[in-house]
């Protein structure tokens, strides 16, 4: 297991954990010469996504089954989630620093969620999943709305893809990604349970 102390020491400068699969028995440490970041004034979804909401469809939790949220994003066919990772974020969640988003259907079945580490006032995405219509961004509306009442000045994506473009994900250099970093670890903020209801 990646120890709390090693993976804090690590998002604080700028680097993160990746397995090459989910039995690999050690990730390897990675940063990026481009960062994607979502700027938080600047995210979006869709009228679609937005409807679901108003709708209230799904039922929200905030971390709540926090290792399961984890093992679902892992659930796929290749994953740098290990079980090494699992058991490391975990631990850092025990402790305050992980949290999480969970989408429920009307039957209370998971069907969506998100995870991430928090330190001060940056928060790192990590993975995401959605097995419903749009869980898994309505998974990212509500962890937004968390970052965003609790006072959180960067949200690191790690990379940037076209996937992650459709909420406002940009890609910067290493160099301001450091520096909005460096503010943010100056800063506090709180990941904490927002009110879901419209």
């Amino acid at each position: 297991m990646i120890s709390p102390k090693e993976l804090l020491n690590a998002y604080a400068n700028g680097i993160f954990p990746m397995a090459d699969s989910r039995d690999d028995p050690e990730a390897k440490w990675y940063t990026s010469r481009r960062r994607g970041i979502i700027p938080l004034d600047e995210f979006r979804v869709s009228s679609n996504v937005r409807r679901i909401i108003r709708n209230n469809h799904y039922y929200i939790k905030f971390d709540y089954a926090f290792r399961q949220v984890m093992e679902a994003c892992a659930d796929r066919e290749s994953t740098w989630i290990s079980h090494e990772i699992v058991d490391s974020y975990c631990r850092l969640h025990e402790l305050g620093y992980a949290h999480s988003v969970s989408v429920y259907n009307r039957q209370w079945e998971l069907v969506g969620g998100q995870y991430g580490v928090s330190l001060k006032a940056a928060y790192f995405g990590e993975s995401m999943f959605g097995w419903d219509k749009e869980a898994s961004k309505v998974a990212l509306y509500w962890c937004h709305q968390a970052l965003k009442q609790g006072g959180f000045e960067l949200w690191d994506t790690q990379f940037w893809t076209q996937h992650l473009s459709q909420f406002g994900c940009v890609e910067i250099p290493a160099d301001e990604y450091e520096k909005r970093l460096q503010s943010a670890l100056q800063k506090e903020a709180e990941f904490k349970a927002v009110d879901t209801t419209q």
